[in-house]
């Protein structure tokens, strides 16, 4: 029988109001026979979703929609949010135990969820890249609902942490011309490493079969719709939460026959609903991470204990970053 554990210290991340977070102890429970008792390494702050969370613009009629897996408390606050854990197991079956794996949790330093719950990290993907799993796993969500075509000419608006994945696994599509659009000229740069041409708005190529939106603005989206060809599509993967989408629909959007479809990670794509699973789903995503060409969306990291600090200054805008990694290192 397994060594059962009655408490654990820990400490989590929790927004105690809008604009407002602040760390908080745990005690564990102890773990049953099927858990495991992960000790977290690292965690990423998804930048987009969880400044709008942050910063208390989550809809109410989303706040079923956008609860995390293993959340606690509810929007607007106080509530403990966040998905993109990697930690060491140190305690669970013969096969984890040891391993360094992947968990869709919060900020908290150590935990102890269902075994099933984690996915194995690679032994030749780090800990900074594997926190982007999440990330990656909702581009090749992304990627299944586009299903992009040989020599197809496709523009990602928005170099986020998300426009960014998929436009890397855009590169490794063969004769697919893959154009990143952001209007920070720095992310040239970071065009450069993943492998694809960038762009300006105001230089983006015209005439594309495919756009990718990830902007989560008006404009990018707005933006989008201009650069198709006739009978073009965007798959938009933004989350506005609770701001206004303004678009000027008038003119060729109709003449040309262009499409408007979103894409989200909270289910399969129906393109592969029949046949991978969301594990599935995240292996795959863990195993594309074995690319070193992903570490350059590692742009900053702090220790746990600052990330009250951190989150506000990502909120503000005042600390940009494409990917900031929390550091639970003493």
């Amino acid at each position: 029988m397994r060594h059962r554990i009655s408490q654990v210290d820990a400490h989590a991340f929790w927004l105690r109001e809008p604009g407002s977070g602040e760390i908080r102890p745990v005690a564990l429970p102890g773990p049953g026979r099927d858990d495991v008792v992960v000790r977290t390494l690292r965690s990423g702050v998804s930048r987009g979703t969880e400044t709008l969370v942050f910063r208390g613009a989550v809809p109410p009629d989303q706040y079923d929609a956008m609860r995390a897996p293993f959340q606690e408390g509810d929007f607007p606050g106080p509530v403990k949010y966040g998905y993109l854990s990697v930690g060491a197991v140190d305690e669970g079956p013969p096969e984890l135990h040891g391993r360094t794996v992947f968990c869709l949790y919060p900020h908290q330093t150590a935990y102890v969820v269902p075994s099933r719950a984690v996915t194995v990290v690679p032994d030749d993907v780090p800990p900074d890249r594997a926190v982007l799993a999440g990330t990656v796993e909702t581009a090749v969500n992304a990627l299944w609902d586009a299903a992009p075509l040989l020599g197809d000419r496709v523009a990602v608006v928005g170099a986020g942490m998300v426009g960014c994945c998929v436009a890397r696994l855009l590169s490794r599509f063969p004769a697919v011309q893959v154009t990143l659009v952001d209007v920070e000229a720095e992310r040239a740069s970071v065009a450069a490493a993943l492998g694809v041409d960038f762009a300006l708005p105001a230089d983006a190529p015209a005439g594309c079969d495919l756009v990718v939106h990830a902007s989560a603005t008006s404009a990018g989206l707005q933006l989008s719709l201009d650069l198709l060809a006739p009978e073009g599509s965007v798959i938009d993967l933004s989350w506005y939460g609770d701001r206004e989408v303004a678009l000027a629909l008038g003119g060729a959007f109709h003449s040309r026959r262009l499409a408007i479809r979103a894409s989200q990670v909270g289910t399969v794509s129906p393109a592969r609903s029949g046949r991978r699973t969301t594990g599935d789903r995240l292996a795959l995503a863990l195993d594309l991470l074995r690319d070193p060409a992903f570490d350059v969306l590692i742009t900053g990291r702090s220790p746990f204990g600052e990330l009250p600090d951190v989150m506000a200054q990502l909120a503000a805008g005042s600390l940009p970053a494409l990917c900031h990694v929390i550091d639970y290192r003493e």
